[in-house]
């Protein structure tokens, strides 16, 4: 079991899918790889509500560790999977000195230059330019200073405050958001306090809401928490994020509130037709930190729920999304309760999602998280579907990250509920 302070590394995934196929007249087999390289890095620092977006974000990423979780499986004719084969590879060199050697490709060589261009660049800017920067930033934080979401503002003009340098960092990331800007009009800054991808994901999905979703409708759903507790004790170890001048009471009843909450809050917002009042009242929602944090401890719920159907499922030989293989290859989330133990219970306070993670966010909330991977610009993987085969009834929700840790939200978009 991993210590909160061992969490404060969270990791950063990329993957990838092949799939080839071999048949015969009497037996058919679908073999994949599925590949995820975990990256160490930082937790999420809490960003002052007037800094949503953490500026520069993948310029100031420090030195990381990185792994490989790679998964050879066989689909056979009867549908159920066979895996074949889990490797697990460090690409990180340490010398006798202890001093660590990263190999990455050679477009994030550059980032590590990003924050000292761009400060090498403050030393010629114009003195009224600094001031007017500093005026905007003053305006900004007395009026944003609870919100969880920052007011809009055009997409180009957020990109050329925070991108101004010539690196090819710069260079790539205003392409990126040149390209989403084609589809989006404005971007709204999440507060980065490693909550940012369920706040992100929660807001975009309570914003185009019209109608509750089924598993919200089911009438077993606040019965979840007693349900799961009197199958799996270890659950008691379950991390509530602790409310002021209130105590603690039986940790079912405490997530029951949080799922009623959830549902009452998505019910009232789905049932408001007009788009001006809805945005009033997630920006109303996301206001309240009280309720806010409750939704997320209730999400985050939701998303062990999910796990340990996929986790029993995969052990009874049903098949299962290649991507929960990766969840439970993993030395810290070999089964349900070591995930909730060295990952559940720290997002929000040591680290926020990660990138395998999104994968049980989408199922838990069955909904297509798509994201535009800024950093991945002009590749097979700059917008990125979470899972990358939905079901086609998933409504969409979209967000934005410059590395795969903080997730802003684009807004003013052409009418795109469904893949």
């Amino acid at each position: 079991m991993m210590t909160p302070g061992a969490r404060q590394d969270n990791f950063r995934g990329w993957m990838t899918e092949a799939t080839s196929f071999s048949a015969s007249a009497d037996h058919t087999q679908k073999k994949e790889k599925f590949a995820v390289q975990f990256m160490k890095n930082e937790k999420e620092v809490d960003i002052p509500s007037n800094e949503h977006g953490s500026p520069n974000a993948a310029a100031d990423q420090k030195e990381q560790s990185t792994s490989e979780i790679i998964i050879d499986c066989v689909y056979t004719n009867n549908g159920s999977p066979e895996k074949t084969e889990i490797i697990k590879s460090v690409v990180t060199h340490q010398d006798a000195s202890g001093n660590c050697e990263l190999y990455l490709p050679e477009s994030s060589n550059c980032s590590a230059m990003e924050s000292s261009e761009d400060s090498e660049e403050d030393m010629y800017r114009d003195a009224e330019e600094i001031e007017r920067e500093k005026i905007l930033l003053s305006e900004t934080s007395s009026s944003e200073h609870k919100l969880s979401v920052a007011p809009e503002i055009d997409i180009i003009e957020y990109c050329r405050r925070e991108w101004r340098g010539n690196t090819p960092v710069a260079k790539r990331m205003r392409k990126g958001y040149e390209a989403v800007a084609q589809r989006f009009a404005s971007i709204r800054r999440v507060r980065g306090d490693n909550y940012c991808a369920l706040r992100a994901t929660l807001f975009q999905a309570l914003s185009q809401a019209t109608q509750l979703p089924s598993w919200l409708q089911r009438e077993d759903f606040t019965m979840l928490p007693e349900n799961l507790l009197s199958k799996y004790d270890w659950i008691k170890q379950w991390q509530l994020k602790e409310k002021l001048g209130r105590k603690m009471g039986e940790i079912s009843d405490e997530i029951k509130e949080y799922l009623i909450l959830l549902r009452k809050k998505w019910k009232t917002i789905s049932e408001i037709e007009d788009p001006i009042e809805k945005q009033d009242a997630c920006d109303k929602l996301f206001k309240n930190e009280e309720e806010e944090y409750s939704l997320y401890e209730a999400l985050k719920f939701l998303m062990l729920n999910t796990a340990i159907r996929l986790y029993n499922d995969d052990k009874n030989g049903r098949r299962v999304p290649v991507f929960s293989w990766l969840l439970f290859a993993r030395d810290t989330s070999s089964n349900p309760c070591q995930l909730m133990q060295n990952h559940l219970n720290h997002i929000g306070n040591s680290g926020g999602l990660e990138q395998v993670e999104m994968f049980l966010l989408a199922y838990a909330l069955q909904y297509t998280i798509q994201v535009y991977r800024l950093y991945k610009y002009s590749t097979d993987e700059f917008i990125t579907l979470y899972p990358n085969d939905p079901e086609e009834d998933w409504p969409v929700v979209t967000l934005i990250t410059e590395d795969d840790r903080h997730y802003n939200i684009p807004v003013r978009m052409c009418q795109e509920t469904m893949l």
